[in-house]
This record gives structure tokens, sequence and C-alpha cells, in this order.
């Protein structure tokens, strides 16, 4: 079993997600490792339960251990002391897709959370603007439509969070109730 606190991290957030109830979507998550930068990522999406394949609102997470945060972590497992706050890169982008008509960002954005909850002693922030996308298939007549909104921010784990794996639980179980009920929030608003 790997011990290593990005590992713990994505544990905490998972059992959080699911706690609130959230589908994950089992086929698009992946761990990956930069060859050349050495920056490791978890990405993977979850759902409100009976959204469908592929789900009509659907939250993509991504967490990433940068290089400079695993030389931090090291620096720290090896002589106690941090130098740096080692920090975990956190991106959650809320997404409404084969919607039948183009979304009205404006009402979307009024709607949704500027920032989440304090998570730790962090929190994430929403990415200024939307993205709206126009999705053709193979009959070109005919348009689906889709809108995402992103939160980016970052977890500092500080010595206390690094000598005690559990307050990564603590941090992390405001994520599945925030994303849970935005959503719900965006699934109302398009």
């Amino acid at each position: 079993m790997l011990d290593h606190v990005f590992a713990d991290a994505i544990g905490a957030l998972r059992t959080a997600l699911e706690l609130a109830m959230l589908e994950r979507q089992a086929i698009e998550e992946r761990f990956t490792t930069d060859a050349l930068l050495g920056d490791t990522r978890w990405e993977t999406s979850y759902s409100i339960p009976g959204e469908g394949t592929p789900p009509r609102v659907q939250a993509d997470v991504t967490l990433q251990w940068p290089t400079w945060s695993q030389t931090a972590y090291r620096s720290w497992y090896l002589t106690g002391e941090l130098s740096e706050v080692p920090a975990i890169e956190a991106e959650v982008v809320v997404r409404a897709q084969r919607l039948s008509e183009p979304p009205d960002p404006a009402v979307v954005l009024d709607v949704l959370p500027t920032a989440s909850p304090v998570m730790g002693r962090n929190r994430l922030e929403r990415v200024e603007g939307a993205t709206v996308e126009t999705i053709y298939g193979a009959d070109i007549s005919h348009a689906d439509y889709a809108i995402d909104i992103s939160y980016a921010g970052q977890f500092d784990l500080h010595t206390d969070v690094l000598a005690d794996g559990n307050l990564l639980d603590e941090i992390f179980s405001a994520a599945g109730g925030w994303i849970s009920s935005t959503l719900v929030v965006l699934s109302d608003s398009v």
C-alpha cells in the first residue's frame, strides 16, 4: 500500500464525495505522473446519481502534487522541519451538458458560489467567466450545448497535517457537500 500524503488526500476527497452521495464516473478516473517534470495528478468525475451517461451535470475534479511540493515533503520527512509548506493544487470544474438551448452564462454565474467554504486553511475560488460549448453530432442540423465553470486553489499542508493524516479528512470533508450542492444549483439553473 502506498503511504504518502498525496494518496491520503485522494482517499479523503474520494470519501467526502461518496459521503455526499455523489456517483463516481469510474471510467473517467486517471492517476498520472509527468515523466519530464515529475508532477503527479489525480483526475476524476462525479455526478448526481441517476443523471445518465454522460451525466447532465458533473464535477471534474483534479488534484495535483507538484514536484516542488514533493521536494518540500521529502525534506520535512527527513528532517522534521519545513523550509517551504507543500501544497496540493486543486481544480473543480462543474459542467452542465446535453442542454437543448444555449445557457445564459450570466444566469448561471449569478446563482453559483464565488468560492468554496474554507477547507482547512484554504478555499477554492471561482475562475472568472464561464465556457459555453456547442456540440454537433453526425447530424449537424442539431446541436447540444454545455457550460463549464471552474474553481481553483490549493491546500497548504502545514506540519500538523503532515504529522497527522487524519486532518486531511477534516480538510476535505466540506468538499463533498459543497460540490454536491453546487451541482444541484447548477442543474436547477439550466
